[in-house]
């Protein structure tokens, strides 16, 4: 599924126009981004929750030329399905 293909469902489950159901997709995602650049963890009630963790520095290895190299401390995000969520792609009922 695209972008355009979600911006489609709201637009026909909402009955609204097709740039109005674009900006209210882009007004989410923006709000979404902004929080998790600062570092914040965004958790959505019912579907997951997207958490920002730190790595720290850590030695490795070229694989190529086998030489020990730092890599460098970063951010990553991961996203923790909801049991809600996890209950629906796995066809559960309960």
């Amino acid at each position: 599924m695209t972008k355009a293909d979600i911006i489609e469902r709201i637009r026909t489950s909402l009955d609204i126009p097709n740039k109005e159901s674009a900006e209210m997709l882009e007004a989410v995602l923006s709000t979404m981004k902004t929080t998790l650049e600062s570092g914040e963890n965004l958790k959505i009630s019912g579907f997951g929750s997207f958490v920002v963790k730190s790595k720290a520095d850590r030695r490795g290895r070229n694989p190529q030329t086998g030489e020990a190299i730092t890599i460098t401390s970063r951010r990553v995000l991961t996203f923790k399905p909801s049991t809600l969520l996890r209950q629906a792609v796995n066809g559960d009922s309960e």
